[in-house]
């Protein structure tokens, strides 16, 4: 008796079949893939911000976005020596950093970040940053950042503390109104600081990147260009990059108070 068997024509229907499967499964894969990783990019912000809070609520104010002490913070020094500063960022401040093996990705590192040069594959870049309205640093050579140069702020000096960013999804660690705007009140200098970024922000295109932040920084890491954002309240929420936007039209600058400025 002869045994059944599939025809040629079968055989091609069955694996063109196969083949529109995978076509369709490919991109909900890829897409679920993003999603999940937007999300544990969410509780990184949620837990960071959480920290941030506890600090301030301990010593009265948030810690320095960076404090120039031209020395290690304890667990060795993070960035990256032949451009990046020397001295404590504000991760050092928050609790157990000390313990924590460098080697690990931890909350401080975004899992949808899109940075491919390895000279940038350390926790400075392309993970999260703090505004340097409230986080501020302790020195600045360049000029009329005095808003973000001196002792941090206080969480009573907040007076919309619900609606001013505190930590975001950033090209580098520190980032402040002036990275999102197509019109900074000074021209931003040379330094790698001066090349953070909202990812995903429109005016990105037009920015002098690194070799290696232009994906991060154009295309966004997050579904639609979202971006998490973590606010001076504790809560953290998912946003449009374009909503971050500070726009100048005449003499104002407009959605920078109260999300980037909270004075």
């Amino acid at each position: 008796m002869k045994r059944p068997c599939f025809t040629l024509i079968e055989l091609l229907i069955v694996i063109s079949i196969i083949a529109l499967i995978i076509a369709i499964l490919i991109p909900v894969l890829q897409s679920s893939r993003l999603r999940a990783k937007a999300v544990v990019c969410g509780s990184n912000i949620k837990q960071l911000t959480v920290d941030l809070f506890m600090y301030e609520t301990d010593y009265q104010n948030f810690p320095y976005g960076f404090y120039n002490t031209y020395n290690q913070p304890p667990g060795g020094y993070p960035g990256n020596i032949t451009f990046d500063k020397l001295g404590w960022w504000w991760f050092n401040y928050t609790p157990d950093y000390p313990g924590r093996n460098r080697s690990e990705r931890t909350t401080l590192w975004c899992p949808s970040r899109r940075i491919r040069d390895p000279k940038f594959d350390h926790v400075l870049h392309g993970n999260y940053g703090v505004n340097q309205s409230i986080c501020r640093i302790s020195d600045d050579i360049q000029r009329n950042r005095e808003e973000f140069v001196g002792t941090p702020l206080r969480g009573s000096d907040i007076p919309h503390p619900a609606q001013t960013l505190l930590i975001v999804d950033s090209g580098y660690s520190i980032i402040s109104w002036w990275h999102v705007t197509d019109v900074p009140p000074a021209t931003l200098g040379s330094a790698i600081e001066d090349t953070a970024y909202i990812p995903g922000l429109e005016i990105n295109k037009d920015k002098d990147l690194w070799p290696g932040q232009e994906e991060d920084a154009v295309n966004g890491r997050h579904p639609n260009k979202t971006v998490n954002v973590g606010f001076v309240d504790g809560h953290s929420s998912r946003t449009k990059a374009k909503d971050l936007f500070v726009e100048k039209t005449d003499d104002v600058y407009r959605n920078r108070s109260t999300l980037w400025s909270p004075k």
